[in-house]
């Protein structure tokens, strides 16, 4: 059994280094036999574009801003939506109220009509019976507008941590309420999720991993236990700066710990700056973006990973780690503790917490049989409870059981209710 139509696949930016577990996803619902499209509001820079995987994407994914830049396709679109003048109005009203606030809130608000204008054009003109939107910001209050211009049922999945900073300008309230379901990441999101939606809507939220591929990760671990590598975008809420200064400390007592950073971002040149002043210049090495095959192959090479952010959802990078049986460091922040149990499946430290930090890197690189404990267990976790593939099924059980009207899905799409 099939949907009507394809699934329009929405998010901000696609496709990009950090985010290729879209990749995957899409990847799992076309071989679990949905007609899934990419869509993005941006075009995505040159620097994501590590690999034949991002290449294939970006050919063939709909950009929406650069469509609605097109004055004719733009004019084109509206006059297409003014035809049900109604519907038209009621969801400029929509974009008003939904709104961030203030002069330049109600500019973007303006703008992200304009872009609904257009996107729900081409939602009609590909006969899509279906909208999903990973990321409920920007791009979701698009992806809602124009199901409401369309008649195109949509749906998103709620990540964190960023939308919970503020879920009163991005109207997760409003969101929620329009879906036809949320796929939360985590139990922790579903519950940020529940805080700000009304209990009625309670039932259409699931949690749908993301998830990764078990057999792409070579088992790593079994080195010295003086290798750490860090997976991530270089930006403030991965708490790097604390990493570096926990490495520093610690390696007074071993000082043939090594760290590899994997990933880019605004902090990249502030980084390096700080780990010349560290002293840690031979130590440190910074690698910018890699494709998912490279990134394999680095978690491979080294003997456990560290995660020291300050705010998260359920972090792919640490179901990566934990696939390729690294043993891992990571803060008690948002959904974390989904994947890393204390003492079972990795060590938890307190986020900012220099010396816990330092204290759990020299635990680890002192002790290969715990190493090798974390890592069996945390493989068995991912292949558990975050396969790529199976998580994508899950989704197609929202897809089909929303479209056809089937009974509502457990909390985990697929179990037993």
């Amino acid at each position: 059994m099939s949907l009507s139509g394809p699934i329009l696949y929405l998010t901000g930016e696609f496709p990009r280094a950090s985010d290729t577990f879209i990749q995957r996803e899409i990847a799992g619902l076309r071989a679990h036999g949905f007609d899934v499209r990419p869509a993005s509001i941006r075009r995505t820079g040159p620097e994501h574009i590590v690999g034949p995987e991002q290449a294939a994407f970006q050919a063939e994914t709909f950009h929406v801003l650069a469509a609605t830049r097109n004055l004719t396709v733009l004019v084109r679109a509206k006059l297409h939506a003014l035809r049900r003048p109604g519907r038209f109005l009621s969801t400029l009203a929509l974009a008003w109220r939904t709104a961030p606030r203030g002069v330049k809130g109600r500019l973007f608000g303006l703008i992200y009509f304009a872009e609904a204008l257009v996107l729900a054009r081409h939602l009609q003109g590909i006969g899509a019976a279906h909208l999903h939107n990973h990321i409920a910001k920007s791009s979701g209050t698009v992806a809602m507008l124009a199901s409401a211009l369309s008649d195109v049922p949509y749906s998103f999945t709620l990540h964190g941590p960023d939308e919970f900073f503020a879920p009163e300008q991005w109207r997760l309230d409003a969101k929620i309420a329009r879906a036809t379901f949320v796929a939360c990441i985590s139990r922790f999101a579903r519950s940020q999720a529940m805080l700000w939606s009304d209990p009625g809507h309670w039932d259409r939220l699931h949690v749908v991993h993301c998830g990764v591929d078990p057999a792409r990760y070579t088992i790593g671990g079994a080195g010295p236990g003086t290798r750490l590598v860090f997976v991530g975008r270089l930006s403030v809420v991965k708490g790097v700066p604390v990493l570096l200064q926990a490495l520093a400390a610690a390696r007074r007592t071993r000082p043939e710990l090594t760290l590899t950073l994997v990933g880019d971002g605004p902090d990249r040149r502030a980084l390096e700056v700080e780990a010349q002043a560290l002293d840690l210049g031979g130590a440190v090495r910074f690698l910018g973006y890699r494709g998912q095959d490279d990134v394999a192959a680095e978690l491979a090479a080294h003997d456990m990973m560290v995660l020291p952010s300050f705010a998260e959802g359920v972090p792919v990078v640490l179901m990566e780690a934990l696939a390729a049986g690294l043993p891992a460091i990571a803060t008690r922040v948002g959904g974390v503790g989904e994947l890393i149990v204390e003492g079972e499946t990795g060590l938890t430290v307190p986020p900012g917490d220099v010396s816990a930090l330092s204290d759990a890197i020299l635990r680890l690189a002192g002790d290969p049989d715990l190493r090798r404990r974390l890592g069996v267990a945390g493989r068995a976790l991912v292949a558990d409870e975050f396969d790529a593939d199976e998580e994508a099924a899950r989704l197609g059980v929202l897809f089909m059981s929303y479209a056809t009207g089937a009974p509502r899905p457990a909390i985990r799409p697929g179990d037993p209710s």
